[in-house]
């Protein structure tokens, strides 16, 4: 018999992704383009270990050696690599085979591969999978999509093996739908993300800044946090964070870390599908723009030597503290109101019947945004499935109005302050945005229509009739 399942490319997470297979009792071949780095694996990882990993120096070999229909995990870099790795190893698949990506691909991407392995007889599936090395050795959270019946037939059980579980011994690992669907939601998890970071970032920004707080005070702070509804790992880490030490220096390591912040991504993909879906993600949006802004480090220190101001706030700390709690979960909400909103779009728009409860569930474990908070958006699914938005939910619309006040102060603190805080700021103008019943946009329908002649609706006749007025005479 040949190995039940193969992983392609043997990088932090390919290594892990692999082991996890075989430590759940299926048998894995692994490859990688560079043979050095399969041997490495071999020798560092599995050799004198109860595991069933075998390593290819030759594509042919590992193809081969896997039992059909053969199921290759392909482990590289989203993009052209996928693309180039793909055609690499179909001269040795056969109609029936399956090539599973679980990278960062961009759902369009996916699409076209499944459209284009089809007609090849090979079933192509894309697959988010969240939690990083960790994650992927000790069970992610997963997110497949492609072919039901040969999801159910040949992928089905060994993702869910492979998959974190939760206390109840829940899977975090359930079929998505058709089409890129799995890599959308990852997607939008990631999207999810940014915004998660770039709020609890801000909040750390604010005790550091005004209220000068010690990393160990704020680290007490998040610790705090993290024992009441804003659990979670991010919250979690953050209060590590704060206490891990320098080795080379004894300082506090935080403290010598540069403010630049990359990305590889996904959250620029889901900002742009927010603007092509016409859907407004602010929050998820400004966090992509808030990594942007941290990147153009040398302009921003010789713009601070121009503008070198420093605002003075008075602040009581034990109340901005309290603040800005509410702050933060109020935020938090906005932006998983945001992402699901657009999930909820695109699951329209592509006919995907995303079950957008137990897409919160998938989330509870293995993945970077795991959190308590998650049951009570499942909760706000099970009461109503036709969900408009997340704020107008039993679940959260009372904890909105408490946070309300505190929030606009804490906002309003921070802009005094001179402090850039996209996210806090931007999440509480959505609400304010989406709660009003008026909005300046009658003054932008209205100047369009006088530089274009784009139309106007009227408040007084119906809605299916449109104007030109003529502004002016020429």
């Amino acid at each position: 018999m040949g190995s039940y399942a193969g992983v392609y490319g043997l990088g932090v997470m390919g290594q892990s992704l692999a082991l996890n297979i075989a430590n759940h009792g299926y048998s894995v071949s692994v490859y990688n383009r560079h043979a050095d780095v399969t041997r490495e694996f071999m020798v560092r990882r599995v050799e004198g270990q109860d595991k069933s990993v075998v390593g290819f120096d030759n594509l042919k070999n590992f193809v081969e050696s896997l039992d059909r229909p053969r199921k290759v995990i392909l482990m590289v870099k989203a993009g052209e690599v996928v693309d180039m790795v793909s055609e690499e190893i179909m001269p040795y698949l056969q109609p029936g085979d399956i090539l599973v990506d679980a990278g960062n691909s961009y759902y369009k991407d996916t699409e076209r591969r499944m459209k284009h392995y089809s007609e090849k007889g090979i079933s192509f599936f894309g697959i988010g999978v969240s939690g990083g090395e960790k994650g992927a050795l000790l069970g992610p959270s997963i997110m497949p999509s492609g072919d039901k019946d040969v999801y159910d037939k040949y992928l089905g059980k060994l993702l869910t093996d492979i998959s974190a579980h939760t206390e109840d011994g829940s899977a975090c690992c359930e079929y998505i739908g058709p089409g890129g669907s799995g890599q959308y939601v990852k997607m939008v998890h990631n999207g999810i993300e940014y915004g998660d970071i770039q709020i609890i970032d801000e909040a750390y920004f604010m005790m550091k800044r005004l209220l000068h707080m010690s990393n160990a005070e704020m680290a007490d702070v998040f610790s705090n946090w993290n024992e009441g509804r804003l659990s979670s790992f991010l919250i979690e880490i953050t209060a590590n964070i704060l206490r891990e030490k320098d080795p080379d220096t004894s300082d506090d390591l935080i403290d010598h870390i540069l403010d630049e912040a990359a990305q590889k991504g996904t959250g620029m993909w889901t900002a742009i599908e927010g603007l092509e879906m016409h859907m407004p993600i602010p929050t998820m949006a400004e966090a992509v723009f808030a990594r942007n802004l941290s990147s153009i480090k040398a302009e921003r220190v010789a713009a601070s030597k121009v503008f070198n101001e420093v605002p003075s706030v008075t602040v009581d700390k034990q109340r901005f503290v309290a603040d800005l709690e509410q702050a933060v979960y109020a935020s938090k909400i906005i932006s998983y109101a945001q992402g699901f909103a657009l999930l909820t779009a695109a699951s329209v728009q592509h006919g995907w019947n995303l079950d957008l409860g137990d897409i919160a569930l998938l989330w509870r474990e293995g993945c970077i945004i795991r959190a308590r908070f998650l049951d009570r958006i499942k909760q706000a699914y099970e009461e109503n499935s036709d969900v408009v938005n997340l704020i107008l939910t039993d679940e959260f619309k009372d904890e909105i109005r408490v946070a309300l006040p505190g929030w606009r102060r804490i906002v309003v603190k921070g802009i005094e302050g001179g402090l850039y805080i996209p996210t806090l700021a931007n999440s509480l103008m959505y609400f304010d945005g989406y709660t009003s019943e008026k909005l300046p946009a009658n003054m932008c329908q209205a100047q369009r229509d006088w530089f274009g002649a784009h139309t106007f609706h009227r408040d007084d006749r119906p809605y299916v009739n449109s104007f030109h007025h003529q502004w002016e005479e020429f």
